[in-house]
């Protein structure tokens, strides 16, 4: 199981694509990282650059699994780069094809 949308978020971050890793969500987004909270598509390109290609962030996927609920997926991901460094749980909610929430915990 690899929907295409994850594929897209960890190919953009890999690549260092800021413009593809935002078209991978969609334009009423949210995401949570930490507790910290980003609206909409230019709050996720606030924390990509804060916090993930501004880090020079790089993404291997461990796994995916059905989440809890009708299109989510939970990834385990291991990060490296310039930013936080270790292996967690994503847990991504998907609509039309791209990623509509996005929880890092």
């Amino acid at each position: 199981m690899n929907p295409w949308a994850i594929r897209a978020f960890v190919d953009a971050t890999n690549q260092g694509d800021p413009e593809a890793f935002a078209a991978s969500f969609t334009d009423d987004a949210y995401l949570n990282d930490w507790g910290r909270e980003y609206r909409s598509r230019d709050g996720v390109r606030d924390w990509d650059r804060t916090d993930n290609i501004g880090k020079q962030s790089h993404f291997e996927i461990v796994g995916i699994e059905q989440g809890p609920d009708p299109d989510s997926y939970v990834a385990t991901l291991t990060v490296t780069g310039n930013g936080h460094n270790g292996t967690g749980p994503m847990t991504f909610h998907l609509r039309d094809g791209l990623i509509a929430s996005l929880r890092i915990s």
